[in-house]
């Protein structure tokens, strides 16, 4: 009996780690061809069934990419819409979600559910009272258009509300009785003991201002302000018309680098910040 309820043991755990492989297997594929395929002839990704490798590594088809594009300019561009957007969403976050966490004023649980409610509300919802705002204060076409109506964020300021809510109130009660003013408070002791919360949130917004296209594509016109998914977007018609896809694919991998980086450096406050504030109430 207990060598039979050991042989089933065994067997769930060979169950589980084989469906955690394939689980793996089936993410990452797309992503590993994508790369296999940036070094590939457009006539290798074009057979049917697509080359799963190869033939001949053609590293040239990053230094033709970047006469196609001007890859340049459209990182640039990204970054400064992309770190502005981020810088902005964790001080408008963190400052909300101390007062909330901390401070005792009149309907403070009613406001924090009404922001909470926001979060309900489609992105598309509000896409078109946003563009008309932004219209009429003469922001389109400019860097404002893009970062200002990003800097703020529902999820954010929950995020930080309950990460900041654990620390305990004698310590900034100390801070006070010391002396201290309530922004080097903030500057001082919450900032340091929310890394992990910043991280994961900043995480997040980096991801989705760099991946942004809808809004980009709105309020753009001028070329020289284009995005990298913007920019994409015209690659790949320049593609489909003249048959590059290992351009495209080129494109697509030279894209995603930014958010790699980004995650390789930040991954252990990225969980740790997860787990943390999924344990905190």
């Amino acid at each position: 009996m207990q060598e039979r309820n050991l042989l089933l043991e065994r067997l769930g755990t060979a169950l589980k780690y084989a469906i955690l492989i394939i689980g793996a297997i089936m993410m990452v594929f797309p992503f590993a061809w994508m790369i296999d395929a940036s070094l590939m002839t457009s006539s290798e990704i074009q057979r049917r069934p697509p080359a799963l490798y190869p033939a001949e590594v053609q590293w040239q088809n990053f230094t033709q990419l970047l006469d196609v594009l001007p890859f340049g300019r459209l990182y640039l561009n990204s970054l400064i819409v992309t770190i502005s957007t981020v810088i902005g969403v964790l001080f408008t976050s963190s400052l909300a979600g101390f007062a909330f966490a901390k401070y005792q004023f009149p309907g403070r649980e009613v406001l924090f559910y009404i922001i909470l409610a926001t979060m309900m509300i489609p992105f598309f919802v509000t896409l078109i009272p946003v563009f008309y705002i932004v219209r009429q204060l003469g922001w389109i076409d400019s860097y404002q258009g893009l970062i200002l109506p990003s800097i703020t964020s529902a999820y954010g300021i929950f995020l930080m509300r309950q990460f900041i809510v654990s620390i305990p109130d004698e310590l900034i009660d100390a801070a006070r009785i010391d002396g201290a003013p309530e922004p080097m408070i903030y500057w001082r002791i919450i900032i340091p003991l929310t890394r992990p919360a910043l991280a994961t949130l900043g995480t997040f917004v980096f991801i989705g201002s760099w991946n942004a296209f809808l809004w980009p594509l709105l309020v753009i016109n001028s070329r020289d302000l284009y995005t990298v998914p913007l920019g994409l977007n015209t690659l790949r018609t320049f593609a489909a018309e003249a048959r590059n896809l290992n351009l495209l694919m080129s494109g697509t991998v030279l894209s995603v680098v930014p958010t790699l980086i980004l995650f390789i450096f930040l991954q252990r406050y990225f969980i740790q910040g997860i787990t943390l504030t999924g344990l905190k109430g």
